[in-house]
């Protein structure tokens, strides 16, 4: 039995231990099982409904098995509750996130592989201890190597030291496949012999030249500690409630986000994620064109989160949030510091200098800050979600790391890549973000606009040719929900609760405002458009059901494609006034600069979510004047 403190509070190390457990004393963990996944099954809405009321939720586990070399998965769920098996289900012919002590495995096979070290014997590499290997997702190109087979595409980089950049010096023309199930190198494709690049690109304290002077010290301070409040996962801040958890597919989840207002907590969005990922390359050389890494589903954002440090990750008053996950052989452990949860000031919030009156008015903004950060390969993603003092929500996403990397000889045109050191090159690629948006503004009967601001025609009701108004067309069935940005148009998603008015008689909403962002760029015949269908689109929207949980489905890992979203609005289900998830995705597409290497200076995607007419009027009205400081 366990008795948790909430229903969506995040699995405990024991409860992972207890769930495991339970598993094996079942005999459905035979020796040498991966646990791949071991995640809770949250409560349904009605569920949490029923535990305000003093009924209980039962505690569930879904557990992901690997028991065998092939693409097989068997999901077993558990009740901790009742401490026992709910269900076992075989999953066939897909494959579950890959595993990292497979890729371990598959990087000791390639070196003992003779046409592997053929390979380096060309380039003239005989110590490879000094090489690294690096497993990729082998996505599904059609290749009869792919069947049945768990894939790994490995490239390989020179590692001059300990802690040299290994992105520095690419080992092109040379790609493995590692059946990484059964144990063996599949192949060994070399592609030509290419000039490894001689210089490092080094970023440590020590190997950039003399460190800048002149930053003086800026410290944060709240003598008297945040404005906030955390107790378990629940975090309240200025009206602002919710529940935050971390799983190991999707990082950083966001749950129950409300707003008091008279008294009441007002909600807006029952859960809220970034619940898939994918980064396509698109230069067309063997080395790149076939990377296309789903960082969420085919890694785990969660198992990549770092371990927040004070004063380099986050900055003033902290109070940081741990994760447990469970390894692959289903042991147990913990993340420390896994969330960050602090206050920003954000400057002005609102100001007004009346010149008639000599009045001058000025409050200061603020935000909440609810954070992680993730390592995923080369790349390190921040996730973060602000909410403010006027009832406005923005997730942002900070991308930083190394670029992934090619040898660029002298000469070379670089049509799809960008020169950023000597006979070094970083190919064009994008990355696109999946937000799963479980709506509940004021409660689950919810419809959705699009609204785009468009001019009148000239004429008697338009004299001086300048008018212009915001134009709503109600979003009706799923296949009329599959949008795309239009700035021009200053395009927006309105999420209206129809049955709710405010104090002047118009329906409760938020709108989705979409920052710059673009859909995949990839051909629609290719591999990754079908496989990541979710990024041909800014917008979809479904009614909400509980299997429909990531964008590209359950298994995208060497899938052949169309699952997730594009299957699911194939049924066409009517979206007015229903319980509804607003999946949106978005991201940047990234064109490399030398300014990005050896390591990236942050750049920035996001979107924001205002209220439109949920409030009667400016909620930050009421903030108290600053003191005058000078």
């Amino acid at each position: 039995m366990v008795d948790p403190i909430h229903p969506l509070d995040q699995l405990t190390v024991s409860e992972i231990a207890a769930a495991v457990a339970l598993v094996k004393d079942n005999g459905h963990a035979p020796e040498g099982t991966w646990f791949s996944d071991v995640e809770l099954i949250e409560p349904t809405r009605d569920e949490l409904a029923g535990y305000g009321l003093g009924l209980p939720v039962d505690r569930r586990v879904r557990v992901a098995l690997v028991t065998g070399p092939t693409t097989d998965v068997t999901e077993t769920v558990v009740s901790l509750s009742n401490g026992t098996i709910v269900s076992v289900t075989e999953v066939p012919g897909v494959c579950s996130t890959i595993l990292d002590e497979e890729s371990y495995y598959a990087a000791e096979l390639l070196k003992s592989d003779p046409d592997w070290q053929a390979a380096m014997a060309r380039r003239g590499i005989t110590d490879f201890e000094s090489v690294v290997i690096d497993p990729w997702p082998a996505g599904r190109y059609g290749l009869e190597i792919e069947e049945g087979r768990r894939l790994a595409r490995c490239t390989s980089y020179v590692k001059e030291s300990a802690t040299g950049n290994m992105y520095a010096r690419p080992i092109d023309g040379v790609i493995a496949f590692v059946d990484t199930g059964r144990r063996e190198v599949v192949r060994v494709d070399d592609h030509g012999v290419v000039p490894i690049p001689p210089t490092g690109g080094h970023y440590l304290p020590d190997e950039v030249g003399p460190l800048r002077t002149g930053l003086q010290p800026l410290e944060i301070t709240q003598p008297e500690g945040p404005s906030f409040t955390v107790e378990g996962g629940l975090l309240r801040w200025q009206g602002w409630s919710m529940r935050v958890s971390m799983n190991a597919h999707e990082g950083l989840v966001l749950h129950t986000i409300g707003y008091e207002d008279s008294g009441r907590i007002r909600p807006i969005l029952f859960r809220a994620s970034i619940d898939e990922m994918v980064v396509p390359y698109g230069a067309p050389g063997p080395m790149h064109s076939w990377k296309n890494a789903f960082d969420s589903s085919e890694w785990g954002l969660g198992k990549a989160a770092n371990s927040l440090m004070l004063g380099c990750d986050c900055l003033g008053e902290i109070r940081y949030l741990d994760a447990a996950f469970a390894t692959e052989r289903g042991v147990p452990y913990k993340v420390r510091n896994a969330v960050c949860i602090h206050e920003e000031d954000t400057g002005v919030a609102w100001r007004h200098t009346d010149i008639g009156a000599g009045t001058n008015e000025v409050r200061r903004g603020r935000r909440l800050v609810v954070s992680s950060f993730a390592t995923a390969g080369n790349y390190d993603y921040g996730f973060f979600w602000y909410f403010f003092l006027d009832g406005s929500i923005e997730c942002e996403i900070k991308l930083t790391g190394i670029v992934s990397t090619e040898v660029a000889p002298p000469g070379d045109p670089l049509t799809h890549a960008t020169r950023v050191s000597e006979h070094l090159a970083a190919p064009n690629h994008q990355h696109i973000f999946n937000a799963r948006l479980h709506f509940n503004v004021e409660g689950p009967v919810n419809s959705i606009y699009e609204v785009d601001v468009v001019t009148d025609d000239s004429g008697v009701d338009n004299p001086l040719g300048g008018a212009f108004r915001a134009h709503s067309t109600l979003l009706p069935r799923e296949l009329d929900a599959q949008r795309n940005t239009l700035p021009a148009a200053s395009r927006i998603w309105k999420i209206v609760n129809p049955h709710v008015t405010n104090a002047w008689g118009t329906p409760v909403a938020y709108k989705l405002l979409p920052g710059p962002t673009p859909t995949l760029m990839a051909r629609p015949e290719s591999s990754v458009a079908r496989r990541a269908a979710f990024a041909t689109r800014n917008l979809w929207v479904t009614p909400y059901a509980p299997e429909e949980r990531r964008a590209a489905g359950e298994y995208p890992n060497q899938h052949i494609g169309g699952d997730g979203l594009p299957r699911w609005t194939a049924a066409n289900r009517s979206l007015v006034e229903t319980d509804l998830v607003v999946w949106y995705s978005f991201g940047l597409t990234h064109i490399p600069r030398p300014e990005d290497f050896p390591v990236m200076p942050v750049e920035r995607t996001g979107f924001s979510l205002l209220p439109v007419g949920f409030f009667d009027r400016n909620p930050a009205l009421n903030l108290p004047p600053p003191e005058a400081c000078h």
